[in-house]
This record gives structure tokens, sequence and C-alpha cells, in this order.
């Protein structure tokens, strides 16, 4: 299920806190996880960023957004989510939230030619981007 009010509650709360450490301390992974094709046929990775835990990856299909969180080591369910939004109509929120999940989350939205907010998390090991990948 789609939990807008919380995304949007995550995003007002990282970008003055997460999204601002994220830019001083880079995460440290113990194994990049890699991308495996979670989003679909013909989506290409543009734009990735590594968690304690696991890789958040930022795919494209030529229409299409979508964003994964994939685990290094999947296992028990944790914990997990990824989202992404177009950074000017908030009404598109896409988020995959509130669960547990032994390998991966992931979230679409079509956003051909619109700057993006994007992020997800592992645990308490949360990353957010906003404004960016405009354009495409």
């Amino acid at each position: 299920m789609i939990n807008t009010r919380k995304f949007i509650a995550v995003c007002a709360a990282a970008l003055g806190i997460s999204a601002g450490a994220a830019a001083l301390v880079p995460a440290t992974a113990s194994a990049a996880a890699p991308y495996g094709g979670q989003c679909g046929a013909g989506f290409n990775v543009v734009d990735k960023h590594e968690l304690k835990a696991g890789t958040i990856f930022l795919t494209y299909n030529g229409r299409t957004n979508c964003v994964v969180t994939v685990r290094d080591h999947a296992g028990a369910a944790i914990p997990m989510g990824a989202a992404v939004r177009q950074s000017k109509d908030h009404s598109a929120v896409v988020i995959n939230d509130g669960h547990k999940f032994t390998d991966f989350a992931f979230a679409k939205v079509e956003a051909q030619g619109k700057c993006i907010d994007w992020g997800g998390y592992i645990g308490d090991d949360l990353w957010q981007q906003f404004n960016v990948h405009c354009g495409r």
C-alpha cells in the first residue's frame, strides 16, 4: 500500500538531516548489491547510492523512473522502502514503504522530462535526493 503522508513527512525531515548527512558522510556498504533487473525489461541504471546494507538504484526506460532498494544479502524480512516522485507534482508520489522485505523493494513513476525526488532505506539507513535528473 502507498503511504503518501509518511513519504512527504520523511522527505521533509530528511531534507535537513539525512540528505545533508549523506553528502558529508558517504555510506559504507560491505559488498555493493548489483542491480538485477527488478524494474523490468528496458530499465537502465542512471544513478545509485550505497547504504550500509545494500544499494538504492535509480533506473529509467525512456518514460518511467524506477527506484529499487536492494539488500547486499537476502535474508529474513526487514523494514525497507523505495520512493520516487515528480519534484513539482507531489500528488504523483509512488512509495513502497511500511513493509518488510527479504531482498528488495521498488517503486515506479512516469516522469519523462521532469525533475524527480528519489530515495530509499534499509532499516534505519535512509537516503533521499531531491529535484534531480531533470529533462530525461
